[in-house]
């Protein structure tokens, strides 16, 4: 157990004996029971007339049973302040906590069996009456099944249909240290004069997505299950308790505790209730005319700082944007949102009780950068938008949870443009979206955005679907959506959708039918039609054109370019050329080639497909086109619209790594780029050079693709110099995005004046005395590169400055940035700090790692170390992780151990990653073994004629 959570040897024996002694009671309680899975019926629908059957492999819970209300008791013994003083045996702390849920429930269907969820609770104390008839009736509770997470209780007679009852349980359990279900977070205040450290403080905390709420109390834990809630809270007389819902009471109960009651909540699916119980403090705003109370709250020293001051003011702006877009007021009158020291994942958007990361959601001015602004502000739109998509209007199943975390990513762009219109970050988080999606779902072990019903049962299954595809792909079919039928009859059919299902839950065909019956009399292909294979089929098209005849193709692109595929979408085209404004053409779902006019290019100009990437799609040219498109970013490139400059080098970059077109012709993508100061084209460059990185740092091509590089980049470095050395940044935050791009790709490529740039502001911080005159925007980038310069001073100098800092925003830079030694000891020690809690906290582990990973000496340490200590690595973030340390992997040894990791470890929900992984470095292998030797030619033909350094 760590250290810092103030349980010393003493308590820890203690603690022994109260786990033994309560394990005994809880046999003396329950009887052995295992739920037979064999031979079982599948679940029935809620209105057939036989009697339930248990839960059936499916780990469905049966229909018989609708809750509509729980009312619930909750007391965590949680100390959040830890004695450490001489003589003291025994600290005051626990990790305890008990309560008393009531659920009320109707019956639709006959059974002698109630099933509900619950894992990891002791529950005992049963108590089941008939609410119409008042009687009481025999119920006795089976041991749970941890396995599956059900619990059932045994009834002496019947539950009929149409009857009313409630069922009483007394549970305990124990709060967590994994920032799951319950748990424990911990931080320092800030120590007074005279002391060394600061004070130890605890809180606790809920995390309940998706199938957790079953370890805080027992209930029917499906999103489906939608009920009301009433709460009350026992806690610390000193701290103060946290709901979904504005308290109504709040009274002491004796010298040491005190309870907080709630108001009811309105209907809403387990996953997302929550509280805390904390000694934080908060800073108040309102929406207009105060129909809303925003609070945010962190640690007493940040609200005191003002460090939640920009949260506080962007957030009721951002909610009465949503409240105005939908047309439905935010259902609560008081809006909570929280700075935890500790959570995974980075936000949950509990109704009313908005949790967030630290870093996330506070903001110091003039040491957390003016990019963070945006960080903040993305992420509370996010959240926000969650209160009608996902809170209001649920999924059924999680198999349709693109419909929560797809629709806050796209409506996430638009509050952030209307509320900070200067970050322009509709079309940078766009392209974002765009190429990681497409990076994950050009694998065949890619998935559906909306998998079947039947694949999706398990807790690992469910939290694998928080990927990628959800998030971006998800928010880019609505985006493509919008743009087929046009923004207003999208929005329309939008509002209609949260108006008509608000309280209840729906999958994608209520969301066609909302946008169709908006279209009216539109012809052509139905909103379903179009939509059904986009997201019943994994993938996506790459559209084949050839401008001399008008021929165009589909097929999906993968990058195992010798995979079999028969899938094909209907792909909407806007199309345009140097004549022409742009039009929309139809390719229909067909493997047949079919000539379209509009492709055909006139007088020798060229023709460019997919205008502003509004569709999920590559496209691909023959080679005139090609060359036509490659020159004129060259010479002219303002006639290409911004987001297709960013998006032809991605699509060259990939169609390349599947072997579609010449490797040469997307290194040639490129060239233009010494004279393009715009963020979108370089941020897509430098993205997708990443992957020759990767996959070229450990050999001889590395040298003549840094000198490329350092040529390259040299113009737009000095474009942004007297900026850089002066430690100011432009006021267009795009530019302040490819500052940053400029320095990096300089420095990393070893242009030397912007190395002794970075090692000499750090060297300037780290004098006697010295202070950081290094803008905040350039501290991440400029951090990272003296450290890779220099040795075991800078650093240390780096790890104390990280350990006394008590900015999370500066902790993250630095923590990042003390990953890029190229000293093998450092990173093999820090990867060590990873496992120390005093050090670095369980959240920040696993990118930890993945930093270390992606620097090539610390690759082949940080593979090793996650295998050495999977079983601690494993709480973490383990699916971004894999993906992380192994995006090096191209050589048939590096594929031999990850797939005897896969079928070793019990990888839980990173098992598809780990597949994704498998398949991509067997894809590695190909593509480095085919253009190795013509990718060194390439880069030494053009430093031959460039500028040596």
């Amino acid at each position: 157990m760590p250290s810092k959570s103030g349980l010393s040897k003493a308590f820890a024996a203690a603690f022994v004996v109260l786990t033994v002694s309560v394990i005994c009671a809880t046999v003396t309680m329950v009887i052995l029971y295992q739920v037979q899975m064999k031979g079982i019926n599948p679940t029935p629908r809620p209105t057939a007339p036989n009697t339930a059957e248990p839960p059936p492999p499916v780990l469905r819970l049966p229909r018989s049973l609708i809750p509509d209300h729980y009312d619930l008791v909750l007391q965590p013994q949680l100390y959040t302040r830890i004695i450490h003083e001489v003589n003291v045996t025994s600290p005051n702390q626990t990790l305890v906590f008990n309560g008393t849920s009531t659920v009320h429930f109707r019956c639709v269907q006959k059974t002698s069996s109630i099933f509900m969820h619950s894992r990891d609770l002791e529950v005992f104390g049963p108590v089941l009456n008939d609410t119409d008839t008042k009687k009481s009736m025999r119920s006795k509770v089976k041991v749970p099944d941890e396995e599956s997470g059900f619990l059932e209780l045994e009834l002496d007679q019947n539950l009929e249909v149409g009857g009313n009852y409630s069922l009483r349980l007394d549970f305990r359990g124990q709060i967590s240290q994994n920032l799951d279900a319950l748990f424990l977070s911990e931080y320092q205040e800030k120590p007074t004069e005279g002391e060394d450290s600061g004070t130890d403080r605890c809180l606790a905390a809920t995390n309940l997505q998706p199938t957790d709420a079953r370890r805080l109390f027992p209930c029917f834990d499906e999103p489906d299950m939608k009920a009301t809630f009433n709460v009350k809270i026992i806690h610390r007389r000193d701290t103060t308790a946290l709901f979904n819902t504005k308290k109504t009471v709040s009274n002491l109960e004796n010298e040491d505790w005190k309870y907080t009651c709630f108001e009811t909540t309105p209907k809403m699916s387990t996953y997302l209730f929550a509280f805390t119980v904390s000694e934080f403090t908060s800073e108040a705003s309102h929406t207009t005319g105060k129909r809303v109370t925003i609070r945010t709250f962190a640690r007493p020293e940040a609200t005191e700082a003002k460090h939640t001051s920009y949260a506080s003011q962007i957030t009721p702006k951002i909610l009465e944007f949503y409240e105005r877009r939908f047309g439905i007021d935010y259902q609560l009158g008081e809006l909570d949102q929280i700075a935890l020291p500790d959570l995974y994942p980075a936000a949950m958007e509990n109704w009313g009780l908005v949790t967030y990361q630290e870093g996330l959601l506070l903001y110091e001015e003039g040491v957390s950068s003016l990019l963070h602004k945006e960080d903040v502000a993305g992420i509370i739109a996010h959240e926000l938008a969650h209160q009608w998509f996902g809170n209001l209007v649920t999924m059924k199943w999680w198999n349709n949870v693109w419909l929560n975390e797809g629709f806050a990513t796209y409506m996430s762009h638009f509050a952030v443009d209307a509320v900070e219109p200067m970050f322009r970050m509709k079309e940078t988080s766009i392209m974002k979206n765009l190429h990681a999606a497409f990076e994950e779902d050009a694998l065949a072990s890619s998935h559906p955005l909306i998998p079947p019903r039947d694949d999706i049962h398990t807790s690992d299954e469910i939290i694998g679907l928080f990927d990628s595809i959800s998030y971006n792909k998800g928010s880019l079919m609505l985006r493509m959506l919008a743009d087929v039928v046009g923004e207003s009859v999208f929005n329309e059919g939008i509002n209609n959708y949260l108006e008509k299902f608000k309280f209840s839950n729906t999958d994608q065909n209520d969301l066609w039918s909302s946008i169709e019956t908006v279209r009216r009399n539109q012809y052509g292909l139905s909103v379903e039609q179009l939509m059904t294979p986009w997201v019943s089929q994994s993938g996506f098209p790459v559209v084949t054109i050839n401008t001399t005849n008008g021929e165009v193709f589909q097929k999906q692109f993968l990058y195992n370019n010798t995979a079999e595929s028969r899938l094909s979408w209907n792909v909407p085209i806007w199309v345009m050329s140097y004549i022409s404004e742009p039009s929309l053409v139809w390719l229909e779902a067909t493997l047949e080639t079919v000539a379209k006019e509009e492709f055909i290019a006139k007088d020798g100009e060229w023709i460019l497909a997919n205008v502003n990437s509004t569709g999920y799609y590559r496209v691909n040219y023959n080679l005139e086109n090609w060359q036509l498109l490659l020159k004129v970013l060259e010479t002219n490139r303002h006639l290409i619209p911004l987001m297709n400059r960013g998006q032809l080098i991605d699509d060259a970059f990939n169609l390349a790594r599947a072997k579609l077109i010449d490797v040469t012709l997307a290194l040639n993508s490129t060239l233009f780029l010494r004279n393009e100061r715009e963020f979108l084209p370089w941020e897509s460059a430098v993205t997708n050079l990443h992957y020759f990185v990767l996959m070229f740092d450990r050999s001889e091509v590395y040298g003549p693709m840094q000198e490329y590089l350092r040529n390259q980049v040299e113009g737009l470095y000095n474009f942004y110099r007297n900026y850089t050395n002066n430690s100011t940044v432009p006021e267009d935050h795009s530019e302040q995005h490819n500052q940053v791009n400029a320095i990096w790709m300089a420095c990393s490529n070893g242009l030397p004046e912007c190395v002794e740039m970075a090692k000499m502001k750090f060297a300037e911080w780290m004098q006697p005395n010295g202070t950081n005159n290094i803008h905040p925007n350039l501290r991440s980038v400029i951090y990272c590169q003296a450290v890779a310069a220099g040795g075991k001073a800078e650093w240390e100098f780096a790890w104390d400055q990280y350990l006394s800092s008590n900015v999370t925003s500066e902790k993250d830079q630095l923590r990042e940035a003390l990953s890029c030694t190229r000293k093998t000891w450092l990173l093999n020690r820090y990867l060590e700090y990873t496992l120390d809690l005093d050090k670095i906290r369980l959240m920040d582990v696993a990118s930890t790692i993945d930093s270390i990973a992606s620097n090539p000496a610390g690759q082949a340490l940080a593979w090793n170390f996650i295998r050495a200590h999977w079983d601690y690595i494993k709480e973490g973030d383990t699916p971004f992780l894999i993906e992380g340390v192994t995006s090096r992997f191209s050589t048939q040894f590096e594929l031999d151990e990850l797939e005897r990791f896969a079928a070793d470890y019990d990888l839980g929900s990173a098992d598809g990653a780990a597949q994704r992984a498998l398949e991509q470095t067997r894809v590695n292998i190909e593509w480095v073994k085919d253009n190795k030797d013509v990718v060194l030619q390439w880069f030494e033909a053009q430093t031959a004629a460039g500028n040596k350094y």
